[in-house]
């Protein structure tokens, strides 16, 4: 059995070493790795190669919006575009009813304020007169 050398002293751990050394390598690996990443040839090549790939699948991906167009046809469903363009009329014909609505608000309070106008007219015109006392 092990002896400690005193009762607030760490036992012994094979390891530590080896987890300085990985500590000391993953802060070097980290600050390469950031320098070369925030290079402006890094940009570059990541560019060029992300250009390259968009380039490389482009007839693929539009191979695959024609098969989904005649797909989408022959099951009768709308495309991405016609739903768009559907959303899009929903959205105006709601904004002509919100202006409808409105409109219809201020025309019923224009009538309640002449007839109530109209009231008061008429009762000022057959305000009883009082009798006369002989």
């Amino acid at each position: 059995m092990p002896e400690s050398k005193g009762d607030g002293a760490k036992p012994f751990d094979p390891f530590e070493p080896f987890r300085g050394v990985r500590d000391a390598y993953l802060d070097a690996m980290s600050k390469s790795m950031i320098d070369a990443v925030n290079s402006e040839s890094y940009a570059q090549a990541t560019g060029a190669m992300l250009d390259y790939c968009l380039t490389a699948s482009a007839p693929f991906r539009e191979a695959l919006d024609k098969a989904m167009m005649q797909a989408l046809m022959q099951l009768s469903l709308p495309s991405r575009q016609e739903v768009a363009a559907l959303a899009e009329r929903f959205t105006n014909v709601e904004m002509r009813l919100d202006d409808l609505d409105a409109k219809a608000d201020r025309m019923l309070h224009a009538m309640a304020e002449l007839s109530e106008a109209r009231s008061a007219g008429k009762e000022a015109k057959q305000a009883p007169v009082a009798p006369k006392h002989k």
